[in-house]
């Protein structure tokens, strides 16, 4: 893309194909769960939304856990093409396993392995496009073209699930798809599509990027600064504390899939749409915004996104309650379901004004040859939300619909508060200004 680095671009189009898989299995892992094809021997006190939410939620723990160190561990190794390698390896290895096991047990294996894979790749390519970045004011811009791409695998590859295991637009009902003289599930095609992605990002990163040259080593201190020197709280810490908020809004919708597309009276193909409505709104937005990050500021679209973040996860809440006052139907689509695919959208919008800013702000700050253990800052809290959102989904939803949204749009206040307090404009800094790399 014009004015994007080359490696930025292959990183970014590497991380479309593995997101693609990804977030295949965002949705095939709820709906294979629910099927019946996955034994819940000895589980039956627990709720299948809390069942399911353990799962959605292992994946990001153990990768947000793990990010810290191998971030901090590719910063001295200076090796970050092996780690990403590494990382896509095992993803893709989980994801062929997935047809051969038959115990709930087995697919936490499975998703706690790819969870670890996901922490080699995830830090890593992040830190790649900080370094590639050797202009600040070009630095949100490349954030903002990395991010597109990768939500556009993470958005559309909702989408394409929901197509692929129901066969079609309006079916709830998994098919079987004859290939070469076998049968093959809904299931096990979606499967199939995730080890792809997981391949042909493998087969990019190996082809198209390198390893930057940095003669500076990262510290042994895995500490995070938590209070700042002119603010009390450090502005990295508090923009990772409202990713955390901002990525357990996102997560939360997952876990609800069951509970929503009846309350709405919808199928698997219209939830695919509003799951990834917030994505979509991503892709449409980060660019422009990464890039207005450049020439304006970090801080003023961080202010905004978590100031729209609130209403428009809290309204979600109570899509059920009126939409008895919505029409049945909007251009021959159930209605309140196009409610909240509007309502997601804006979601998205504010989502991407956090996103690309957030990171630059972050790589604006981090010490040289060091993005990977500070940048993993943002990355470790993305992933705890993530982690966290499905968790905390399946268990508020039993004290009522609205319950996981609006202790989402709490979170997003709190956020709001703290950027707007404690976060300064870090888009102009000299270099002078910036955080010196401490000695060894």
């Amino acid at each position: 893309m014009l004015g994007t680095d080359d490696r930025v671009f292959a990183l970014a189009m590497a991380r479309l194909a593995d997101s693609l898989g990804n977030s295949f299995l965002v949705i095939v892992l709820p709906l294979y769960i629910a099927s019946g094809e996955i034994s819940l021997v000895g589980l039956e006190g627990f709720s299948t939304e809390l069942l399911i939410g353990v799962v959605l939620s292992l994946f990001g723990l153990l990768n947000s856990s793990l990010q810290q160190f191998t971030g901090r561990a590719s910063d001295r190794s200076g090796k970050r093409k092996a780690f990403i390698l590494v990382g896509l390896v095992v993803f893709g290895v989980a994801s062929a396993l997935y047809p051969f096991v038959s115990s709930y047990w087995g697919v936490v294996v499975l998703r706690a392995t790819q969870g670890v894979g996901a922490a080699l790749t995830i830090p890593v390519t992040i830190a790649l496009v900080n370094e590639f970045s050797t202009d600040a004011s070009q630095r949100g811009g490349n954030f903002g073209v990395f991010n597109t791409f990768r939500l556009i695998g993470f958005g559309f590859g909702p989408i394409i699930a929901g197509v692929l295991i129901t066969g079609g637009f309006s079916s709830n009902t998994v098919v079987t798809y004859q290939i070469a003289g076998r049968a093959v599930s809904g299931f096990d095609a979606a499967f199939a599509v995730a080890v792809a992605g997981a391949l042909v990002s493998l087969v990019l990163v190996q082809l198209l990027v390198d390893d930057p040259d940095t003669d500076v080593a990262a510290s042994d201190d895995l500490s995070m600064d938590v209070f700042g020197t002119d603010q009390f709280l450090d502005p990295v810490f508090v923009v990772g504390v409202g990713t955390f908020f901002m990525a357990t809004g996102i997560a939360i919708y997952a876990t609800l899939q069951e509970v929503v597309n009846t309350a709405l009276g919808q199928g698997p193909f219209l939830f695919s749409i509003q799951f990834a409505a917030v994505v979509i709104a991503n892709v449409l937005f980060q660019v422009p915004i990464g890039r207005a990050s450049d020439k304006y500021g970090r801080r003023p679209f961080l202010v905004a996104g978590f100031a729209l973040l609130v209403p428009s996860v809290f309204l979600q809440g109570y899509v059920p309650e009126f939409q008895a006052s919505f029409p049945a139907t909007i251009l021959g689509v159930n209605g309140p379901a196009v409610v909240m695919i509007f309502l997601r959208l804006i979601q998205g919008v504010s989502v991407a004004m956090v996103f690309a800013p957030g990171l630059a702000l972050a790589g604006d700050l981090a010490r040289r040859g060091q993005s990977g253990t500070t940048l993993s800052v943002l990355t470790t809290a993305f992933g705890f939300g993530v982690a966290i959102g499905p968790l905390a989904a399946g268990y508020l939803v039993r004290f009522g619909f609205a319950t996981p949204f609006v202790f989402v749009a709490v979170l997003a206040g709190l956020a709001f508060l703290l950027t707007y307090s404690q976060v300064y404009e870090t888009a102009f800094l000299h270099e002078d200004e910036r955080i010196e790399t401490p000695s060894d």
